[in-house]
């Protein structure tokens, strides 16, 4: 097993890792939208916050030596289900090879963000 760590991608902000790499998977740690030289968030849109959140999940996984094109797997997390279609504008920009995706709404995000993503992508 290996952990990931990029200067790229916001510092954990808590008791875990940017992602791990086992048995030929990249696991990331759900993304939200931190500016990773200084851990403010960035942006006060959906569009905004998504765009910063895509910009540290593709640290992570270059940092992991793949791309977007290798994730099989997204779990998204709203604040308001209400952002659904704006949130897919932007992600679509990213996530052209459709990975599997679970998209919910949650009470609440770190930060009172309006976003979070994690991925799982293979190693090939």
């Amino acid at each position: 097993m290996k952990t990931i760590e990029t200067k790229n991608a916001p510092a954990a902000i808590g008791p875990y890792s940017q992602a791990k790499v086992a048995n030929g998977f990249v696991y990331a740690s759900g993304q939200v939208p931190l500016d990773p030289a200084t851990g403010e968030v960035v942006g006060t849109t959906i569009e905004e916050q998504t765009e910063q959140i895509m910009k540290n999940i593709g640290a992570i996984l270059e940092a992991a030596g793949v791309t977007y094109e290798n994730v099989i797997k997204t779990t998204c997390f709203l604040a308001e289900m209400a952002d659904f279609a704006a949130f897919n504008a932007v992600y679509d920009k990213y996530f052209t090879g459709k990975p599997a995706r679970s998209c919910v709404a949650v009470k609440q995000l770190p930060k009172n963000v309006l976003a979070e993503v994690e991925v799982i992508a293979v190693v090939e």
